[in-house]
């Protein structure tokens, strides 16, 4: 198979592909040139939007009832997005096997955990262009994660990261500044 035929046959099952997903889940918005290399998975009525040219290897999954919007030419691969409010990525970020989670899904105060959450258990989650988010890591609700940052593998993101730092470790703290 000429290099030629090989582009348009891997063009042809990646459009075919962001056809059967677009038909499955209309909540689901894709941009240009989405290559889904693996599966998706969308559940509770949560709306997605991904950015043109970004790639989504392996499962990667979205629940909640809120809305997740995802940049252009990023890479998602095996991540699991909970949205009941809003998470935010923007262009060019890479977020492997990680959880992004903008709720506590239960509230704190013993007397009240078995309750519905309240307001309280939910905040926005804002991930800036070119963030890089390591294996295993977690973003916790009202985070911002600083543009050109890296959040190291197993880190538990609990506060802002500022941009162009390292973070690793839980709870997380700045191993690195890119700008010094």
């Amino acid at each position: 198979m000429t290099a030629i035929r090989h582009g348009l046959a891997v063009r042809t099952v990646f459009a075919a592909k962001r056809g059967w997903y677009r038909l499955r889940y209309p909540r689901l918005r894709l941009g240009v040139g989405v290559q889904i290399r693996g599966r998706l998975r969308l559940r509770r009525g949560v709306r997605v939007s991904i950015g043109d040219h970004t790639r989504l290897n392996k499962l990667v999954r979205f629940a909640g009832s809120g809305e997740v919007r995802i940049g252009a030419h990023c890479l998602l691969n095996a991540t699991w997005i909970g949205s009941w409010t809003s998470v935010t990525i923007g262009d060019r970020c890479l977020l492997s096997d990680c959880e992004l989670l903008d709720n506590d899904f239960h509230n704190l105060a013993p007397v009240r955990r078995h309750d519905a959450p309240t307001a309280a258990s939910r905040a926005p989650i804002a991930v800036e262009d070119n963030v890089w988010i390591g294996a295993h890591a977690m973003v916790m609700k009202g985070v911002r994660i600083g543009r050109d940052s890296v959040v190291g593998a197993a880190t538990v993101v609990r506060a802002d990261v500022p941009p162009g730092v390292v973070v690793i470790g839980n709870p997380q703290q700045i191993a690195k500044k890119f700008h010094d």
